[in-house]
């Protein structure tokens, strides 16, 4: 999430999400791996420390868009909708008092919200529907500048009027203070009633926010309220931040257990050494990093019960930037994926445990994964071996006009990676693939969070390559490995997420259609179909379909949330607070 997202799900479709989400309860697909608890009954009470390399990418829930941001907005903030520990497929009632109620031919939905529900000091009173009005518009605002909403909600009537020409999103209204209304110029309402788990949906009051909104950026953030069993009454960037009890939250309202008394997020460490703090520590887990490779291996062997291999229904690639010479020549870019060992990268993660080589983008157990060629891919020869084939890359270079088979240009390409491993390790083997075809690289190790940020999500920071990125969906459809990842439509200039900026029409084309088909089998066809014309532009190296190696102390109850790959907060508690 950044490995995350989804749009268009269509009228036949939404039928069933609605229906999903009222039965969906906490069932659904329970975690097969070791290392992480049932969904069971917790002691109350203590202090749980979260390690991480790096900071949250936003804090603020109508930024927040990083696996990382979400494992703190999971605890702090109440979306319309969101996810249980063991749920995958359809997320649960939130904020909202039951699933969405879609009607018009799907081009309007409703939405009723729970009564009870405050918001944390200084505000402190009822959240009402014109809450979360207000936090989805704001979302939309150059200073707030949300990166996925605008793929989620831009059928909304009004929305391309807003902020510019219109005050409001005409198409979002609030009939009383616990009813929300989406009106649609297109039936996209199963898209619509999805979007709402996703933090923008989280509610912010006007009277309080609005002064902070009107900074460019917003510095809400700095001074934001919540409606989670948690609140975060310190934070300091880079460093730490921390979480005590809400004293306005109701659990009568809300089926998170909140064992904790406090959660406290320690930033800034050696994952390395702070893995081993974890692993022989009482009251530790891993935060935005997954266990690098020396642990993965130590752990599986010595402490099998306090890591985990969470399949994460996303993807690793290494995004090419199509607009940034040499790399906007198709040739050159099916160089680098062909030259590329897959292998390598993998074991910087710790092998074959952490997942299976990538062959294309839409990950194993989704619709549109085996229409899209299941493991083996669309056979492209380029990436046939996972091993890398330098013969193979040098007659591509050939082919890009590079007579010796490597690159004789004197450009240096901007390359910005991780400065912490792993996913550091993984950079620097990337470094050494480019280099096999003679490219000149600035080579940049920054923190994860500022790789987003400030480089990988700007395209005016002219980055060629980013090697650590990936992406997990956001709901279970293929659309949500595509669309926001490489549609030209979805390319912004901030937090943005096509990294390669791939912008093909046939490709923009072939979504737009795929938005709208209703029948699931002709869904699954299209979208593997996307992937595969994708996969032929070359815009990136997919490398990885994940297992997240998530660790956690021997004093832990670690529960992982099956939707975002990560412990979940709520459901984690002490053996001995």
């Amino acid at each position: 999430m950044r490995r995350r997202a989804l749009r268009a799900l269509t009228p036949a479709v939404a039928v069933s999400l609605a229906v999903g989400v009222a039965a969906c309860g906490g069932g659904g697909n329970k975690s097969s791996t070791s290392g992480s608890s049932n969904v069971t009954q917790g002691k109350k009470g203590g202090t749980l420390q979260v390690l991480a390399g790096n900071d949250f990418e936003h804090i603020d829930p109508g930024q927040a868009y990083y696996q990382f941001d979400y494992m703190m907005q999971f605890v702090t903030q109440r979306p319309l909708y969101n996810w249980k520990p063991n749920t995958k497929t359809v997320p649960d009632p939130d904020l909202a008092a039951g699933p969405p109620q879609i009607s018009n031919g799907g081009k309007t939905v409703t939405v009723k919200i729970k009564k009870g529900v405050k918001f944390s000091p200084p505000v402190n009173r009822e959240v009402t529907s014109k809450d979360v009005k207000y936090a989805i518009e704001r979302a939309a605002t150059p200073e707030v500048a949300n990166g996925y909403v605008g793929v989620y909600f831009g059928d909304v009537i009004g929305w391309s009027d807003f902020p510019k020409k219109s005050k409001d999103i005409t198409g979002i209204t609030t009939p009383d203070n616990s009813t929300i209304v989406f009106k649609l110029t297109r039936p996209t309402a199963a898209t619509v009633a999805q979007a709402l788990s996703l933090p923008a949906s989280a509610p912010v009051p006007e009277e309080y926010a609005k002064k902070y909104d009107q900074k460019n950026p917003s510095t809400y953030g700095q001074h934001m309220v919540f409606t989670g069993p948690y609140m975060m009454t310190s934070y300091q960037p880079g460093k730490r931040a921390v979480l005590k009890r809400n004293p306005n939250w109701d659990p009568k309202t809300d089926w998170r257990p909140a064992y904790l008394d406090q959660i406290v997020f320690s930033m800034g460490n050696d994952t390395t050494v702070a893995s081993r703090q974890i692993l022989s520590g009482q009251n530790g887990v891993s935060g935005d990093f997954g266990a690098p490779a020396p642990i993965v291996k130590q752990a599986s062997t010595s402490k099998k019960d306090q890591i985990t291999f969470t399949p994460s229904s996303g993807n690793r690639y290494v995004s090419l930037n199509t607009t940034i010479k040499p790399l906007d020549n198709i040739n050159v870019r099916k160089a680098i994926i062909a030259v590329t060992d897959r292998n390598a990268l993998r074991l910087t993660r710790g092998g074959p445990s952490v997942g299976d080589i990538a062959t294309h983008f839409i990950p194993p157990g989704m619709p549109g994964f085996e229409e899209a060629g299941g493991m083996a891919g669309s056979g492209y020869d380029f990436l046939k071996n996972p091993n890398g084939d330098l013969a193979l890359a040098q007659s591509y270079m050939k082919k890009g006009g590079f007579p010796s088979g490597k690159y004789t240009g004197n450009q240096k390409l901007l390359m910005v990676g991780d400065n912490e491993d792993p996913g550091a390790k993984t950079a620097q083997v990337m470094q050494t693939q480019l280099q096999k075809l003679g490219f000149k690289l600035n080579f940049r190790q920054v923190p994860h969070d500022t790789m987003y940020s400030k480089f990988c999500n700007v395209p005016k920071a002219k980055v060629a390559i980013c090697p650590n990125v990936g992406w997990l969906k956001d709901f279970n459809d293929a659309q949500t490995m595509m669309d926001p990842t490489f549609n030209g439509t979805a390319i912004v200039p901030v937090n943005n997420s096509n990294w390669p900026q791939l912008n093909d029409p046939k490709i923009n084309a072939a979504m737009k259609k795929a938005e709208l088909l209703t029948n699931a089998d002709a869904r699954a066809k299209a979208w593997g179909q996307i992937d595969n014309m994708v996969m032929a532009d070359a815009p990136a190296v997919p490398w990885l379909w994940d297992k997240q190696a998530n660790i956690r102390a021997a004093g832990v109850n670690g529960v992982i949330n099956q939707f975002n790959a990560s412990w979940d907060l709520a459901y984690t508690s002490l053996k001995n607070p």
